[in-house]
């Protein structure tokens, strides 16, 4: 595996951060560096912030193996430009100096093309701080036992052994077997243990070697200590009643606390089967070995807190990225459920609230999904929605009926936590985690919920606003589009709109079919227009509605193609500064005699000409190009005239069918449109439409940024 290399290269674009630490994540996984991880993906975090940030261009991760550590280098292509080094109060984009802290070797180096920023972390995790051993205290040393260990065949003392939790340092767990073995034999005693202090005062061993077969029932505690042992003072003892001496089964006894800036964290025990073994010398001589391990204890948990850390900061940054990823609220309420659950706790919910409204149970996540069904109705009857002010234990479960709470079984017991969501100022809901009752939640873990629920709120808020937006937006957009096409005599009519994006802003294209003339219950002719507004947003949106129904009303008192426009031209124009620039194409529909086909006059004010398709292939414009409306008064617009015979195809697009892009490429250029055109040759105007629609969406690998409107008239 050594000298093993993989690299991706990412495009210059927000999300791609993201997918570079998805990436180191995934690299260091597959070679087995489980410890190495969270701080390789935070340092990879920062370095590919800074190439989008402020080289501005694609950049490369190369992860590299190289004996016990992995190389990481982030090579983007502005060489002239200079790593930055934003401000200490940075949230991200910290750079260089997040690297110094947490790579053991880190550099940069430059070619004509390419700058790169590499560093170094072993593949046990980043640095971590010295943990001094233990001095030798001038005597032959036995073999350092593993943590807890006893003598053969010795079952468990009324000590309870140190759970992992409290120990997850490697160097912390060789310093107490260290201390052990060290006290036992600077004191020639029988036995020797690290006796580590619980929250709640109980003592639970973290290393032992020696220690007695027996021994009575009961973990002692803090409180159950002497005055010399609340003092955090050495002191010896031969009385077997000693709370210590009793649990170890000693009949003599030295100890010494283990005392971390004004904390007690345990105790040095040293232990014998006779009476009167230690002296106050070897007190002494045990609170030295008792200061050393204390100090050796105290700097591998500020390592451990610099893992913490680290592993914080990459939790919060990728649950960040992937709360910003999403504007559906649901979609959301279920990331950040399944980001709490399992890190944080067993279960999560989330309540959501509104204005006058308490809340309501909105999403639950279990990690057993068998227990999910239960824990929803738990909750749904708990009999109380949480409305914490600030983060704290919330009791309600207790609240729920009997046969509720036996059918949630264990769940029903369930130690939970409750924090608010707060955004903008206002409460939104509330997010609850839950842990079985033996398993307390650590402060770490409530520290970081409160902050996951903090961008949670404002990630949930954020979905509703653009839920809200998109959904007036649609019916806006709704109310702009005419509700039917009508049925035109030896006409056959398509037409094809599509808003850019999501639907979250109006767009200016519209269009329109419907008769005109004072009779339109028996009409005779038809209009048909297509325009497109400058802009997007409310602005274009009341244009796009004045010109629609202006054109409808202007229609029904028998105005002539050119007087609609002129007189439409004149009402933008009047409306002053919130006026926008319309192109339209306008024309009025009249069937010929026999139903051989229809006659058409037109007008295309700015707007992309309209094109005919005969049925032998050829293909040319319908009309010639006249000024847009919205930039000058006075005007005068003529009318085109188009007799389109049976099998023969009119049509009209709007920019974004002509102006697509593919790279530097537009779909109009070299007359692009006219042979997609051509192409259509023998199909019908729902088959045309179709085609260039099909056509449009295929033409570039990105989504359209602009809006697609197209009316196809074939005459039957």
């Amino acid at each position: 595996m050594d000298g093993q290399t993989v690299s991706a290269t990412f495009p210059s674009a927000a999300e791609s951060v993201a997918d570079a630490r998805r990436f180191v994540r995934t690299v260091l996984t597959d070679w087995d560096m489980p410890a190495a991880v969270d701080d390789a993906v935070l340092a990879t975090s920062e370095l590919a912030t800074n190439a989008v940030t402020y080289a501005g261009t694609s950049f490369e991760v190369c992860c590299s193996r190289q004996g016990d550590e992995v190389r990481i280098e982030v090579r983007d292509l502005h060489p002239t430009r200079a790593p930055e080094m934003p401000g200490i109060n940075a949230t991200s984009g910290r750079g260089l100096p997040s690297i110094a802290r947490l790579a053991t070797a880190w550099g940069v180096t430059y070619d004509r093309r390419t700058k790169g920023i590499w560093f170094r972390i072993p593949a046990g995790g980043g640095q971590d701080l010295p943990v001094p051993r233990l001095k030798d205290a001038g005597r032959s040393r036995r073999p350092a036992p593993k943590p807890a260990e006893t003598d053969p065949a010795a079952p468990a003392t009324a000590l309870t052994i140190a759970g992992d939790r409290l120990l997850r340092s490697p160097a912390a767990r060789e310093a107490l077997a260290d201390a052990a073995a060290s006290a036992r034999d600077a004191l020639k005693a029988d036995a020797a243990a690290v006796l580590l202090t619980e929250r709640d005062g109980t003592l639970v061993v973290g290393a032992a070697t020696g220690l007695p077969l027996d021994a009575p029932t009961g973990a002692p505690s803090v409180v159950d200590l002497g005055p010399e042992a609340r003092a955090g003072r050495a002191w010896i003892t031969a009385d077997a009643a000693d709370p210590l001496a009793a649990a170890l089964h000693a009949r003599s006894l030295a100890a010494a606390p283990l005392d971390a800036e004004g904390r007690l964290t345990g105790f040095l025990v040293a232990t014998a089967a006779a009476p009167d073994r230690f002296s106050d010398a070897d007190g002494a001589r045990l609170g030295h070995l008792a200061g050393e391990l204390s100090l050796a204890l105290e700097k591998a948990r500020i390592g451990e807190l610099e893992r913490s850390w680290r592993g914080w900061l990459s939790f919060v940054a990728e649950a960040s990225d992937l709360l910003a990823g999403t504007l559906d609220q649901e979609r959301t309420m279920a990331l950040v459920a399944q980001l709490v659950v399992p890190r944080l706790a067993t279960w999560c919910a989330l309540y959501s609230a509104g204005d006058g409204d308490p809340g309501r149970l909105a999403y639950v996540w279990h990690a057993d999904e068998n227990r999910s069904d239960a824990l929803r109705d738990l909750l749904a009857r708990a009999g109380t929605v949480p409305e914490p002010e600030a983060p704290g234990p919330w009791n309600a479960l207790a609240d729920a009926p009997d046969e509720v709470r036996a059918a949630a079984r264990e769940t029903a017991d369930d130690v939970a936590y409750a924090f608010p969501l707060i955004a903008r100022g206002r409460r939104i809901g509330s997010l609850v985690i839950g842990r079985p009752p033996g398993d307390r939640f650590p402060r770490s873990a409530i520290e970081l919920a409160e902050e996951l629920s903090r961008r949670a709120a404002l990630a949930v808020d954020n979905a509703r606003l653009y839920s809200e937006q998109t959904t007036m937006s649609s019916a806006l957009q709704r109310s702009l589009l005419p509700p039917g096409i009508p049925d035109i005599p030896g006409l056959e009519v398509a037409v094809v709109y599509e808003p850019a994006g999501e639907g979250h802003e109006v767009g200016g294209d519209f269009y329109d079919v419907f008769p005109a003339g004072d009779q339109p219950a028996v009409p005779a002719r038809w209009r048909f227009a297509i325009g497109d507004v400058c802009g997007t947003g409310p602005e274009a949106a009341a244009v796009t509605g004045l010109a629609r129904h202006a054109l409808r009303i202007l229609a029904a008192e028998d105005m002539t193609v050119p007087d609609v426009l002129t007189r439409l031209n004149r009402l933008i124009l009047g409306e002053g500064e919130r006026a926008r620039l319309l192109t339209l194409l306008h024309g009025e529909i009249t069937p010929r005699a026999r139903r051989d086909g229809v006659s058409i006059t037109l007008t295309s004010a700015g707007h992309p000409p309209p094109l005919v398709l005969d049925p032998d292939g050829n293909v040319h414009e319908a009309a010639g190009p006249q000024p847009l409306l919205g930039v000058f008064d006075g005007v005068d617009f003529h009318t085109d005239a188009v007799e389109l015979r049976s099998g023969q195809v009119l049509l009209c697009v709007t920019d974004g069918v002509t102006e697509r892009r593919s790279g530097t490429r537009l779909l109009g250029d070299g007359q692009g449109l006219e042979r997609l055109l051509a192409g259509c040759t023998g199909l019908s105007a729902g088959a045309v439409a179709a085609r260039i629609q099909r056509a449009v969406r295929d033409f570039g690998p990105e989504p359209s940024n602009d809006d697609v409107a197209l009316i196809v008239l074939r005459a039957s």
